[in-house]
């Protein structure tokens, strides 16, 4: 039996148990289960690694930049950004990449239009840091918008992504800045299932048809961040389809030999 997994806190909902249960039923692949590991700490992924019959693990909140002490060998954009969100367990060697970024870039260019050169990305967690290495990629200039924003000495001091844009608080987004950054991507929990009628605190009534809101989170499948968009004629797209394409990719970089698609991950 081949066994992978999912890690996280808290795993109130699961995507990817769900997705793999079914592709395993749907495609005849048998000897293979799928389970989801709630780790209240991440000490206690130790327990879960020894298992001898576990060949990969999916990574989730809060745990794509705590887990990388785990790895033996990152890919270069684990290594650039400090978040790994799949592990490929090799012999007992744990490999460590990023699929975020693959499926956020194919799920994000099919709306994106050429007055989308500027962006806002909201949180500074293990995603955010998935979105900045694809818009540095794109060429789209971005802002990273915080809670509780670094200082410009934190910044510049940061050993895991030193290039990381000092962000600003969510106070100082104002309708000048929203006239200028049309690309909002929220990488925060923010709307997801059970806390539907949260969302990041943001100038809403200064939104307008020029936007396009990407919300990470995809359930609910309209979020209040992307409801309050759509009602101001914003396009809008959520994580749905970035997770189905993290998924496949997390599959070939388990099984090809070697994993191709772990090239750009």
């Amino acid at each position: 039996m081949k066994k992978y997994g999912l890690i996280g806190y808290p795993l109130t909902h699961s995507f990817s148990q769900r997705y793999f249960t079914e592709k395993f039923e749907m495609e005849k692949i048998a000897g293979c289960s799928y389970s989801n590991f709630s780790l209240a700490e991440i000490g206690e992924l130790a327990g879960v690694l020894a298992d001898p019959a576990l060949r990969g693990l999916n990574v989730t909140i809060p745990y794509k930049e705590k887990v990388i002490a785990f790895l033996d060998e990152q890919s270069e954009v684990v290594k650039t950004y400090g978040a790994c969100n799949c592990i490929r367990i090799d012999d007992g060697k744990l490999y460590g990449f990023n699929t975020d970024v693959i499926g956020f870039e194919e799920s994000l260019t099919g709306k994106l239009k050429p007055h989308h050169d500027q962006a806002l990305v909201l949180g500074t967690g293990g995603a955010a840091k998935a979105v900045e290495y694809v818009l540095q990629k794109l060429g789209i200039e971005y802002k990273l918008v915080s809670r509780s924003a670094r200082t410009e000495t934190s910044a510049v001091s940061d050993p895991i992504n030193p290039i990381d844009p000092i962000p600003i608080r969510y106070e100082q987004v104002d309708k000048a800045l929203l006239d200028t950054h049309t690309l909002i991507i929220n990488t925060t929990p923010l709307g997801m299932h059970p806390k539907v009628e949260t969302c990041p605190l943001l100038p809403y009534e200064a939104i307008g048809s020029r936007h396009y809101l990407f919300d990470l989170v995809y359930n609910p499948a309209r979020t209040l961040f992307l409801r309050k968009g759509e009602q101001r004629g914003a396009v809008v797209e959520n994580g749905y389809d970035m997770l189905v394409l993290q998924a496949e990719v997390s599959w070939r970089i388990w099984n090809e030999e070697p994993p191709e698609a772990a090239r750009t991950a």
